[in-house]
């Protein structure tokens, strides 16, 4: 088998091959942090220093309770009078029965504690409060050796 030698010049044409490549591990780079960057709908959790850290938001149900009182499961917006039925038709919530609850630091009591009487009603029988895990202080609080 011979080769010819004849054209040994520069050469015209591009190899792809490596653009190729790297283009494929840009895609499976973003492929898998797309996923990542999604947190549903955004409030701000109260803070407790000892917060125990919860698995990953593509793998819980989360119910989420805004400052405007609206109410999210996952990031579909329910009306705050239907949780319960809205819960009980669920059926990851029908296998699992377990529920994350992000409420808003400056909710009422009363309106977190009738959407979690609502959670339990709609079949949840694992209700989980989620909080940041940095602890904030209050405005207006004291500390109790004050």
């Amino acid at each position: 088998m011979a080769f010819s030698t004849k054209n040994s010049g520069p050469m015209s044409d591009i190899n792809v091959t490596p653009l190729v490549d790297v283009m494929l591990v840009l895609l499976i780079i973003f492929m898998v942090t797309a996923p990542m960057l999604t947190q549903g709908v955004e409030v701000e959790l109260p803070g407790t220093p000892d917060a125990e850290p919860v698995p990953g938001d593509d793998e819980r149900l989360i119910l989420t309770v805004t400052q405007d009182e609206r109410v999210y499961l996952g990031t579909t917006e329910i009306p705050k009078d239907r949780v319960s039925d809205v819960l009980s038709n669920n059926a990851r919530l029908a296998t699992e029965k377990e529920l994350y609850l992000h409420a808003d630091h400056r909710l009422p009591y009363g309106v977190v504690v009738a959407v979690m009487a609502a959670a339990k009603k709609g079949g949840a029988q694992s209700l989980a409060m989620v909080t940041d895990p940095v602890a904030k202080t209050p405005a207006g609080a004291k500390a109790l050796d004050e």
